[in-house]
């Protein structure tokens, strides 16, 4: 049996590049050595990047968001719900505005709720998933990936050959292993216990404040989220320590019950256990993303922990960029070296989101953080991470001299490698972001005096067998124009090339003096023709 990519593992990473992909038209066939996906909400809430990626996958109405009154998540420091916090962290005013920054909201769902949502998604647009089915063995060689697939737990096996695999297939990736690729970074951190249970805790939480509570007392050290106030579900997760001869065993349904009933400080209720699972804290990146026609993603790539929310975020990162350079290559509008550059460019922000987990996870204890330690909040940090991240890579043409790899989003640049700015304008009645032009294909947008780029744009596309789409912004409204222009970097008859990423690949101030051959050499340089 043929196919054109393997994803490995049904994690975010891995359902979502099966939904890319698919809409892509490309024929993915998705295996999963578990029954079904995640009942635990390993990783809470998506970011405004996160939520324009399920925008250009079609899934992001159906992912609960923040409201005006619900966004001003906090996070509590405390030795209990009801005990007074150590100290509180909300949202500050220079960042309270994200409106500006995208036309999507941020998303509030579990890993629980948004794994069936991308599961339905990716079977509806043609993908092939099979949970309950593991990958016994893989070997690759110059045309493609040959893998041994095995029902859980039966005998026999199914001999499986795709052009590509990618491995979403977690923290303890299998095929990471078996490729024998390092990490870098401190590795395990500590062990913990997620316990799903049921209650009714009445005022100790509000459903109009979303809150994270942090607890750090003598029998519990971990995290209180909830999870569904309409069913009274909530999440505690504690560590333990195996040095001490703590193991999973030690939490029965007893002892789990009385961890519960410390932190709400209630010594008569009774909560319904619904599921204790063990996991592992810890943050590692791979040395390499990329070896042959394997591709690392998610938590295979790089894990987290869990401070900042990071970690399901890029994953479905990496899932979108991995989707359109893969389709690109099988299609044979871009060359094999096009996926060269999936490790070039989200490599480095695994660094980055790894080191800000780890400093969100350091200053979370029950002492503040000292005094004047702090020059920008998190949220800014934040912000700056998801919004403002700029890619280095062939796939970008970066103007001379600028090496600045990160930007403020709230004044943004245009500058090739970083993502391409929300500008609103109007087609015909409708009122529409730049945002919502990206996602799909190659779009050329240029200014008021612009309109010749269509045809060069079309030149190229035909030459090359590539989708291109322009747009002229702020035709009829001076306004539009001139902030198009600012946020651009761009003149009038200037243009701005954005990937399908929403990415700007590249970008000119002016009319060059033969516009389609300079559309060329970008296209080439850009998709590696």
């Amino acid at each position: 049996m043929g196919k054109q990519v393997l994803v490995v593992g049904a994690g975010l990473a891995g359902l979502s590049s099966a939904m890319f992909l698919a809409q892509r038209g490309i024929d993915v066939l998705l295996v999963e050595q578990r029954a079904d996906t995640s009942m635990l909400p390993r990783a809470v809430g998506q970011n405004q990047r996160t939520m324009e990626l399920l925008g250009y996958g079609g899934i992001a109405e159906e992912v609960p968001t923040a409201t005006p009154t619900t966004a001003t998540f906090r996070i509590r420091i405390a030795a209990s719900l009801p005990g007074p916090a150590f100290r509180e962290e909300l949202p500050d005013a220079v960042t309270a505005d994200t409106g500006i920054l995208s036309p999507a909201g941020t998303g509030t769902a579990g890993q629980e709720k948004l794994e069936p949502l991308l599961r339905r998604r990716a079977e509806k647009l043609g993908a092939d998933l099979r949970f309950g089915t593991e990958l016994v063995s893989f070997s690759q060689d110059g045309d493609g990936v040959t893998a041994v697939l095995r029902e859980s737990g039966g005998a026999q096996t199914t001999r499986v050959r795709a052009d590509y695999l990618v491995a979403a297939d977690g923290n303890r990736s299998r095929v990471r292993e078996a490729l024998g690729v390092d990490r870098h970074g401190p590795g395990g951190l500590g062990h913990n216990i997620s316990i799903i249970f049921d209650a009714d805790l009445g005022d100790l939480v509000d459903p109009q404040r979303p809150t994270l509570h942090v607890l750090h007392n003598e029998q519990v050290a971990g995290v209180f989220v909830t999870m569904d106030h309409a069913i009274g579900r909530h999440l505690l997760t504690t560590a333990y320590d195996p040095a001490k001869g703590q193991s999973p065993t030690n939490f029965t349904t007893a002892r789990c019950a009385e961890l519960i009933r410390v932190i709400t400080e209630s010594p008569n209720l009774e909560p319904a256990i619904k599921a204790v699972v063990p996991w592992e804290m810890a943050a590692a990146v791979a040395d390499r993303f990329r070896v042959g026609r394997v591709l690392l993603a998610g938590d295979a790539a790089k894990v987290t922990p869990p401070s900042g929310g990071f970690g399901g975020n890029t994953a479905i990162g990496d899932a979108f960029d991995l989707a359109w350079k893969l389709a690109a290559v099988l299609d044979s509008t871009a060359g094999p070296q096009l996926l060269d550059t999936y490790e070039a460019e989200r490599r480095p922000i695994a660094d980055r989101v790894v080191a800000e987990a780890l400093r969100l996870l350091a200053d979370r204890g029950p002492a503040s953080p000292a005094e004047g330690t702090e020059q920008i909040s998190d949220q800014q940090r934040a912000v700056e991470l998801t919004l403002g991240f700029r890619y280095r890579s062939s796939a970008v043409i970066m103007e001379q001299d600028d090496l600045a790899d990160t930007e403020d989003p709230y004044r943004p640049t245009g500058r090739p490698g970083f993502r391409a700015p929300h500008v609103w304008f109007r087609r015909n009645a409708e009122k529409l972001s730049t945002i919502n032009l990206f996602g799909s294909n190659f779009v050329l947008l240029s200014g008021m005096a612009g309109g010749f780029w269509a045809e060069a744009a079309d030149k190229v596309a035909a030459r090359l067998g590539i989708a291109v789409r322009t747009h002229t912004i702020g035709a009829g409204s001076a306004e539009t124009d001139r902030e198009f222009l600012a946020r651009y970097g761009i003149g009038t008859s200037g243009a701005s090339l954005v990937r399908p990423d929403g990415v700007v690949a590249w970008r000119t101030a002016d009319a060059p003096s033969d516009p389609a051959q300079v559309l060329l050499d970008v296209f080439t340089t850009i998709l590696a023709r």
